[in-house]
């Protein structure tokens, strides 16, 4: 018996030790799940039975790109599993270029970790590509839901889709599903609207369009459907505060988009700042688990929210404890180094708390296979650079006519007493008012260039209003600002 344990042992050994150097001695080439004749399943699986907790755990860290300014070696280190650009986060040069060459950097590093298992990048382009020079700007998703016009939506996933893809990043925190029932609510222009019925017709759309997008290599574009669950009906319409309402309620109202988005095949799913009833939802087992990933059965894997798990409590071990318990499958972690609770404390403390049984390694290994299937379903082990193909169509003049369709569609008209509009061409005098008038940053909003917007021409390119009005009366027409 001991003979025959110890040549099984041998044997198992020689064969794993022949698939990783098949496995890392490819590199860039990587492997292939669809040429290979086993499933994208198999592959996961033989690749996860040659890592260790370390590089597992490292899969399930997204970190800021201030993480690793200075230290990009740590992307290889710690096998870290995502990078992002938070709201703020940029680099000097934020051209689609420039974009594009910082993330095949960064990716270079993922490579040379011992598995060299590709990093994704995460970016909120929420309307449009809205972190890049030069992007195409869209309507934000109020406007939008104005359209009433899930073609549309549809139409925008996918040119955000491209120009995403043109700046070599992969995974888009967006559909914004929110169903706001508050106009108080400050993130109201980031939802559809105030009804279900918008959000699951929109948000489904949106992820059908941005996920059909395919590069020559076959790479596609994630989507991220957010904030699970209830983030658009707080009481007082308080930001990240806390939905009062029975779970009828909640499921008729806030869940709906959520179904849908499954349904389009969304692979990423961002869990909300806010509260059920007092119960944050980043610690909802509940809600994660049971209904998300059991009763619904969402396949692909859940993302926190920016730092959001550490408003779990004042420890941050027990935040890391009570959110992956909970069912979070990744953790975005935009501290740096020397600050509070950055992704190496993130490592640290999940390792401490498997060492302790408080998190269990299925749990880990769970997370881990969703990540892992993730990855190689988007088809980032097999070409995991930027194609520059699409570097050059952002902001080109076809996704700019979308965008212009959107704005068309999604403009109101509130009254038009005695038939004032449209206005003449040639009208002798016109009295233009308000600063925002001529004002882009203003007209652009919030995530443009940074997560609140600005005041002023903050983006290359664009017209003011004012300048669309001069540009379309006639020589004669007095124009007074």
């Amino acid at each position: 018996m001991k003979s025959y344990f110890k040549i099984f042992s041998v044997s198992a050994l020689i064969i794993s030790m022949v698939f990783l150097f098949a496995f890392t001695t490819k590199n860039t080439n990587k492997i292939k799940p669809q040429e290979s004749g086993s499933s994208i399943q198999n592959k996961v699986d033989s690749l996860m039975a040659l890592m260790t907790l370390d590089e597992k755990i490292g899969q399930m860290v997204q970190a800021d790109i201030y993480a690793v300014k200075n230290n990009p070696e740590d992307i290889a280190k710690y096998a870290v599993g995502s990078i992002l650009c938070g709201g703020d986060s940029e680099i000097k040069d934020i051209t689609a270029a420039g974009w594009a060459n910082y993330y095949d950097m960064l990716q270079s590093y993922a490579l040379k970790s011992r598995l060299k298992i590709p990093m994704i990048y995460g970016v909120d382009a929420v309307h449009g590509h809205n972190n890049v020079q030069g992007a195409v700007i869209f309507p934000h998703n109020i406007g939008m839901g104005c359209t009433r016009n899930p073609e549309l939506a549809e139409h925008e996933g996918r040119v955000t889709a491209e120009e995403i893809a043109g700046t070599g990043m992969d995974w888009d925190f967006a559909p914004c599903i929110a169903v706001a029932r508050n106009i108080r609510w400050g993130r109201t222009y980031e939802s559809y609207g105030e009804t279900p019925e918008l959000a699951e017709e929109m948000g489904a759309a949106f992820v059908k369009g941005m996920q059909s997008f395919e590069d020559k290599e076959g790479n596609t574009i994630l989507a991220c459907a957010k904030h699970y669950l209830g983030d658009g009906g707080t009481t007082n319409g308080k930001d990240q505060g806390n939905t009062e309402c029975d779970e009828q309620t909640l499921r008729k109202i806030h869940l709906p988009g959520y179904i849908a988005a499954i349904k389009a095949g969304v692979k990423t799913i961002m869990v909300s700042y806010s509260s059920w009833n007092g119960v944050k939802m980043h610690e909802n087992k509940y809600l994660l688990t049971d209904v998300l990933k059991n009763e619904l059965g969402f396949k692909g894997f859940l993302i926190s929210d920016w730092a959001a798990i550490d408003q779990l409590g004042k420890d941050y071990k027990s935040d890391v404890e009570k959110s992956v318990n909970a069912g979070l499958d990744m953790i975005m972690i935009p501290n740096g180094p020397g600050k509070k609770n950055n992704f190496v404390e993130f490592i640290n403390d999940l390792k401490d708390l498997v060492a302790d049984g408080k998190v269990s390694v299925s749990r880990i290994d769970d997370a881990v296979k969703r990540i892992l299937t993730v990855k190689m379903e988007m088809n980032i082990f097999e070409h995991p650079y930027t194609d520059k193909n699409y570097t050059a169509s952002v902001g080109s003049k076809e996704h700019r006519e979308v965008a212009r369709e959107c704005v068309r569609q999604s403009l109101v008209l509130l009254k038009n007493e005695n038939k004032i509009l449209p206005l003449s061409k040639n009208i002798k005098h016109l009295v233009v008012a308000g600063k925002s008038a001529d004002n882009l940053g203003y007209q652009c909003g919030g995530w443009t260039i940074s997560w609140q917007g600005g005041s002023g021409k903050i983006i290359s390119g664009g017209t003011t209003i004012l300048q669309g009005i001069k540009n379309t009366v006639s020589l004669d027409t007095k124009i007074t600002f």
